[in-house]
């Protein structure tokens, strides 16, 4: 069932806008680098674009040997050889940055998860965001060992 949907996936046309899964999150194709990522920030709906495109820059500006990818539709970022230190994803009403060995971070990012390590950082609509505060995230996060996936 999966190798169908993928192959219904890459049966669009080139061109043509992706389709937005559950919560308004791009069905990207799986691959590695910038190109693949700024594909799903374009198909980003709305407000959550813009954003996107806003953390993409500040992440390359901290961290500008990080590499990307998409994966399970949604962008990484992480340092070659070490694994994955964030990952964004769409939901309805925010974008969710995940910080996979957050509880390292100084300070902790404020939203919780189920796994142990990882912290969240939600971003509404309506937010300001911290971009200093989450610059200093990014430059921590990257110097950590990374999530294998």
């Amino acid at each position: 069932m999966a190798r169908a949907k993928l192959a219904k996936a890459s049966a669009r046309p080139s061109g043509a806008k992706p389709v937005l899964l559950s919560g308004g999150n791009p069905q990207i194709a799986k691959d590695y680098g910038d190109a693949p990522v700024q594909a799903y920030i374009a198909a980003m709906p709305g407000w959550k674009s813009e954003v996107g495109r806003r953390l993409d820059q500040l992440i390359t500006q901290a961290v500008p040997d990080a590499r990307k990818a998409v994966k399970w539709n949604s962008p990484f970022y992480g340092m070659e050889g070490e694994g994955w230190f964030l990952g964004i994803h769409c939901f309805t009403r925010y974008i969710k940055v995940a910080f996979f060995r957050g509880m390292s971070l100084k300070p902790v990012p404020p939203g919780e998860s189920k796994s142990k390590d990882t912290r969240y950082l939600h971003i509404h609509e309506d937010d300001q965001l911290n971009e200093a505060q989450f610059v200093s995230w990014v430059k921590q996060a990257s110097q950590l060992p990374g999530e294998r996936m």
